[in-house]
């Protein structure tokens, strides 16, 4: 009898874990909003990453224009009280030569944290930025950085 009951309470705790979870998206979900194609160079589009990054707080620590890849981060924010917070998002940008004139930009923002307790005791979390909000603003920021830039050729 004790089995049975230990056995059930078990499944219930695993049917509740499981049922709490958020289903994960898939990677075409994520591409549906974290990538957008513009009408212009690598070269352009590299740029206008790069100065919207800034433009936002970022600090750029890694930058290659020959694959594109962008990694960047914004301040931390510390917060102390009992213990210590921080925070901080990491952001990342794939820009790839779809054709002579075409590009196309993938980005990525991670939200960061870590925290440590007045007795020693840590941890630490990476959560994706998964609102399609964030990726509009920036997107939005970007092609305005693209069509300024092209103005000017």
């Amino acid at each position: 009898m004790k089995n049975k009951i230990s056995s059930s309470i078990s499944l219930v705790a695993l049917l509740a874990v499981i049922g709490c979870s958020t289903p994960q998206k898939t990677g075409l979900e994520l591409q549906a909003f974290q990538k957008k194609q513009f009408e212009t160079t690598k070269k352009i589009a590299f740029a206008s990453v790069m100065s919207v990054f800034q433009d936002m707080g970022y600090t750029i620590k890694q930058a290659n224009t020959d694959t594109g890849f962008i990694q960047a981060s914004s301040p931390t924010k510390n917060i102390v009280f009992m213990g210590s917070h921080m925070s901080n998002t990491e952001a990342t940008a794939f820009v790839e030569e779809i054709s002579e004139k075409n590009s196309a930009i993938r980005l990525n923002f991670v939200q960061n944290s870590e925290s440590s307790s007045g007795y020693g005791m840590k941890s630490k979390s990476d959560k994706p930025v998964l609102d399609q909000k964030v990726y509009e603003g920036a997107f939005n920021k970007i092609q305005e950085a693209v069509f300024i830039r092209n103005s000017s050729k």
